[in-house]
């Protein structure tokens, strides 16, 4: 893209199925029309045989083609192009307009509600925002939000007005530089999560209990910041949304600070206890909740840190991350832990930190399984064991059961309370390429009054 905006006539090669995300990054980026030439396959699973014979009769003839072509394919159908928002965009029954929608690839699948300008209107009387502000440009699209579109999306998703301040908020997540949502569209399905804390949770009744990412508005809270991540972000699954079995429906959740025995998530990143906030996390699993319980010879609170240290090591993700460097906390895991899980741990001494410190020291595998997964999962794209410490000789020796602790820091562990408060459950969500963006909601001031209506 840099040597195209110079004037250098340029190829791009690219495997098959990131044809389309090549042009719409450059797009992005200012490119109106790239040069791809495919490599065809999953270059990953050829034999080196196989790869040179791609090239030869496949690849280099289409590099050619690319530089020597005159009208590049064109882009006119990238997400975003040629639409006037100032307009009515369509009218019909509610059957036709959810037709209409799909075929434009607006939606997730599901049926909306209708984005009128009448419930437009509305939901921006929540907000001390005017109407023409731009909340942010979201990669990789960099397509302008503002409050009109962030509205459309809300009510398709089925959200309320009185939500309009809390997504806001989780725009400007979305935009910070460090949640990277420029790079959400890996292969292994990144999935953003909305948190929340805060007086807000009672207020509008977000779910911190049993179930919370399926009751309440949670669902479509989530649910809105997915078409936000589709119409304004502008990622399209299987275009430049490149999760290889797809993706769930973004979740909200809330955390519940009533029975956690540490200082809220916000708190806890230096937000006071009274505002609101909310907070981008990223994900690629939603699976097993294992239930840690106490044993004649262990306590309830040693078996889930032990639990936790065994879950950590089967997700693949950590293999990637270096020990050192910037890139060490581009990466993020959580834990959700169920309220009676979190009082056994601080019943035993353990405050969130030093939950975080445990998991650092003790989460590890044995070198070979580490190295193994290094050469036959990852490639060259999974850092080397040398890259991260060996535990049990101090980074200086070679064998094979020796121990490669995981974590590249405490400080990509972070620590959420919720859940169903009579069971013990934990999660362990991995998540590369972002750091949690947390910003603050503002209200009107005549929020109280709007939140009850």
């Amino acid at each position: 893209m840099e040597a195209e905006k110079l004037g250098i006539p340029s190829v791009v090669i690219a495997t098959t199925g990131f044809v389309t995300a090549a042009q719409l990054a450059a797009k992005s980026s200012g490119i109106e029309n790239l040069r791809v030439a495919e490599y065809p396959g999953a270059i990953a699973i050829h034999a080196p045989g196989r790869i040179a014979e791609n090239i030869a009769t496949v690849l280099l003839d289409r590099v050619i083609q690319g530089l020597t072509q005159s009208t590049p394919a064109s882009m006119a159908d990238a997400p975003g192009s040629g639409k006037d928002r100032g307009k009515i965009v369509f009218a019909g029954t509610l059957e036709e307009v959810n037709r209409f929608f799909a075929d434009q690839e607006w939606t997730d699948g599901l049926p909306v509600i209708p984005p009128t300008l009448e419930k437009t209107e509305r939901f921006l009387e929540y907000t001390l925002r005017a109407a023409d502000d731009e909340l942010a440009v979201l990669a990789p699209g960099n397509l302008r939000a503002t409050l009109p579109n962030v509205a459309a999306n809300a009510i398709m998703a089925g959200c309320e007005p009185r939500h309009m301040p809390l997504l806001i908020a989780a725009i400007e997540a979305l935009s910070e530089e460090s949640y990277n949502l420029n790079n959400m569209g890996s292969t292994s399905g990144l999935l953003p999560y909305l948190l929340v804390n805060g007086p807000i949770i009672k207020q509008l009744g977000i779910e911190c209990g049993g179930q919370l990412i399926s009751k309440g508005p949670n669902p479509a809270l989530g649910r809105a910041i997915g078409l936000i991540v589709r119409n304004i972000a502008g990622y399209r699954p299987g275009k430049n949304y490149m999760g290889t079995f797809g993706y769930p429906l973004i979740f909200a959740l809330a955390e519940n600070e009533g029975q956690t025995p540490w200082q809220p998530f916000h708190v806890e990143h230096g937000f006071d206890a009274s505002s609101s906030t909310v907070t981008l996390g990223v994900t690629n699993n939603w699976g097993h909740a294992p239930a840690p319980s106490s044993a004649p010879d262990k306590n309830g609170a040693q078996i889930t840190l032990e639990v936790l240290c065994r879950e950590l090591s089967k997700r693949v993700r950590l293999y990637n991350l270096p020990g050192h460097g910037e890139n060490a906390e581009r990466a993020m895991i959580t834990l959700l832990l169920s309220p009676p899980v979190a009082n056994s741990l601080a019943g035993s001494g353990y405050s969130k930190q030093a939950v975080k410190e445990y998991l650092y020291e003790n989460a590890r595998m044995p070198r070979r399984d580490f190295e193994w997964a290094r050469r036959y999962t990852g490639g060259t794209r999974v850092a080397s064991s040398e890259e991260h410490r060996d535990i049990n000789a101090g980074g200086h020796t070679q064998k094979p059961d020796d121990l490669i602790r995981l974590l590249s820091s405490p400080e990509i562990v972070h620590v959420i309370v919720c859940g169903d408060p009579n069971r013990n459950r934990v999660m362990v969500f991995e998540g590369g390429h972002a750091r949690p963006a947390t910003k603050e909601i503002k209200f009107p001031p005549n929020w109280d009054e709007l939140a009850a209506t």
